[in-house]
């Protein structure tokens, strides 16, 4: 099945239905030798990588920084738009943004942000409860075999998706434990 999957795709891209630059953008690899602040960001030495235009894509941060609503830890990786916006962040340990408790630990989990800088999405640390609905920590077996554990919001702030923690009656509605409830934006279940 993958043999066909994959086959197919080289036949688009052969074709020039699907180009492969445009799967992904080039980015160009440069080693800091020291820290350096690129882009009001506090990029420690090592790799970072910029877009074609020059702009900043990503690097380590130095220092705790600002990084859209978030206030993001040392060592995490910013991953920015090709117009230096927040796209998402790999934090270097758990932390809050806003008042959701999200998981770091390195590239294990990605913290999304919408261009705005609002939280977007991120995988809770603990379980959680957002607006009154008890949402489950987010992990690798609830992702592989569960249908994805992260939580999702709206730009409005508004929750979009969690997988809930314990059942519960939302709206009228019944969910067993570890359902996926989802919630259009004006917060009514969808």
């Amino acid at each position: 099945m993958h043999k066909i999957a994959l086959c197919g795709l080289l036949s688009l891209c052969s074709a020039g239905v699907v180009r492969a630059e445009s799967l992904r953008p080039s980015l160009e690899r440069r080693h800091l030798d020291t820290s350096a602040e690129i882009q009001g960001y506090a990029c420690e030495n090592g790799v970072a990588w910029f877009y074609d235009n020059g702009a900043l894509e990503s690097c380590r941060t130095g220092r705790d920084t600002s990084f859209g609503e978030a206030r993001v830890p040392a060592g995490s990786w910013i991953h920015l738009t090709s117009d230096g916006k927040p796209r998402f962040v790999f934090l270097h340990h758990n932390t809050r943004v806003n008042q959701y408790a999200c998981r770091g630990e390195g590239h294990g989990f990605t913290t999304a942000f919408y261009p705005s800088g609002k939280l977007k999405e991120c995988w809770l640390a603990e379980d959680q409860e957002i607006q009154a609905v008890h949402c489950m920590r987010g992990g690798f077996f609830g992702d592989v075999f569960g249908g994805g554990s992260s939580v999702r919001f709206y730009e409005n702030g508004r929750l979009r998706r969690c997988k809930i923690s314990k059942p519960a009656t939302i709206q009228g509605a019944r969910f067993p434990r570890g359902a996926h409830v989802v919630f259009d934006e004006n917060g009514r279940v969808h």
